[in-house]
């Protein structure tokens, strides 16, 4: 599965918050570790803080930083062997993940695959993760790097570049970092970025998950009260005039997100200028 969306579905990797209320597990230790490496013929290297890892293929490609972006397929489970979390294209921001995968990625590049067997001290402590992860547990992921990014905006910038590709567009970018397609300039007024207009528009993520969309009589808004993006993107058409805007998080809804679209996203909105107004 592609995810355009960020992996702010799949929490198991984020942070753990402590809970007064911990779950019944008897607490996993170093000994499980080794046993586990022994039982299973695995030849691991273990960090200063007490991570293990086996590098199947270190990667030829880049190497994420602990502020990185990275782009990844994962799989989750216990020293026990059950599986409790799997995504395969999961985009994950480094700093907001747990401290042994923070750790982990960085002892790959890009292309490459391996095994991270984290302790708990270095995973959910004694708390666990809900009904998922129990106190005290090591936890075990199957990883793959597909790509690594500086930060969002960069890894933004490429997925907007690999949709113009794929869908052999003509796109103009501004300094903002918006991407215009214009299909049809339109031949009436021209407006500016606080002008009264009336729009038909869909607006949906990269993997064409339509999240809002007008009827074909447009809604009328200022566009001084809209997203950045949008606000500048109609700015380059005039009355009648219709295309595509494809604008990074930045100029969206920002690194929160809003409703159904999640932090750090890239939106797409087809439109057609249908009038100004003022």
């Amino acid at each position: 599965m592609k995810s355009y969306l960020l992996l702010f579905f799949s929490l198991i990797l984020f942070n753990s918050c402590n809970s007064d209320d911990s779950n019944s597990f008897t607490q996993e230790t170093e000994e499980d570790i080794l046993q586990y490496i022994t039982d299973n013929n695995l030849t691991a290297s273990k960090t200063d803080s007490g991570l293990y890892y086996i590098i199947n293929n270190e990667g030829t490609g880049a190497t994420p930083t602990e502020s990185s972006v990275v782009e990844i397929d994962y799989k989750g489970y216990f020293l026990d062997g059950s599986l409790f979390d799997e995504y395969d294209g999961a985009v994950l921001y480094l700093p907001q993940v747990i401290n042994g995968f923070k750790e982990g990625l960085q002892l790959f590049k890009e292309g490459g695959d391996g095994t991270l067997i984290i302790p708990s001290e270095l995973a959910y402590g004694d708390y666990g993760n809900g009904d998922v992860i129990p106190g005290g547990a090591v936890l075990i992921f199957d990883i793959k790097i597909n790509n690594s990014y500086a930060d969002y905006e960069e890894q933004n910038d490429v997925l907007i570049l690999q949709y113009i590709e794929d869908n052999d567009l003509t796109a103009t970018k501004t300094e903002s970092g918006l991407y215009y397609v214009v299909n049809n300039e339109g031949t009436g007024t021209q407006p500016t970025s606080d002008s009264n207009v009336t729009v038909a528009y869909k607006g949906y993520l990269l993997d064409g998950t339509v999240f809002d969309e007008s009827t074909d009589a447009g809604v009328s808004f200022n566009l001084s009260q809209l997203i950045a993006g949008f606000t500048e993107g109609v700015t380059y058409f005039k009355e009648g005039g219709e295309g595509t805007l494809l604008m990074p998080y930045t100029l969206g809804y920002g690194e929160y997100g809003s409703g159904s679209i999640p932090g750090f996203t890239v939106l797409a909105f087809d439109i057609n200028l249908i009038s100004v107004n003022d």
